[in-house]
């Protein structure tokens, strides 16, 4: 496979800057990804001492996992398709609710080459973040040029300033 991905200085550095304000706040994260599977825990669990602050994550690859892992309802997953908003926000509100952490971040897209639909297109990606008793969960919805490795990597990256966002610690 040509398509790997790389971890950039930019992103070790955004990826360092969360878990030093997390530390400093006293925060946990947990994640819950689909089409990055795993790459936004990977980036924050490349740097020693992360465990501190990576509380867990859930690879929640297909339906079947986001609703046993996560207990999106299926009903909301068949009704709005597993890359929407209401499903990044049933996946993050359920990843906060099956773990210890005090802020969870959710990616839902569609990586490409393959996947899309007339109404959602190889780049879309849906991302929610939730602090724990701190308001309501955040979303946003990204449609992202290039290929599959491009759209991962912009994925990890948004979902990493989500998470500051929603810790309060970011825009």
């Amino acid at each position: 496979m040509s398509n790997q991905f790389n971890f950039s200085p930019a992103l070790g550095e955004l990826a360092g800057g969360l878990l030093a304000g997390f530390r400093t706040a006293g925060l946990r994260l947990a994640t819950a990804e689909s089409c990055t599977g795993g790459l936004v825990a990977g980036v924050l669990t490349e740097i020693a001492g992360s465990s501190d602050v990576v509380e867990r994550g859930f690879v929640t690859y297909s339906n079947e996992a986001k609703a046993e892992l996560l207990g999106v309802p299926m009903a909301l997953i068949l009704a709005k398709g597993a890359v929407s908003e209401e499903v990044a926000r049933a996946m993050a509100e359920g990843a906060l609710a099956r773990s210890r952490a005090d802020v969870a971040v959710a990616v839902t897209g569609i990586a490409g080459p393959g996947g899309a639909t007339p109404t959602k297109p190889v780049g879309l990606v849906h991302f929610a973040a939730v602090r724990r008793s701190a308001g309501p969960t955040l979303h946003r919805r990204e449609v992202f040029p290039g290929d599959r490795s491009a759209v991962r990597r912009a994925a990890v990256e948004t979902a990493l300033h989500l998470a500051l966002q929603a810790a309060g610690l970011g825009r």
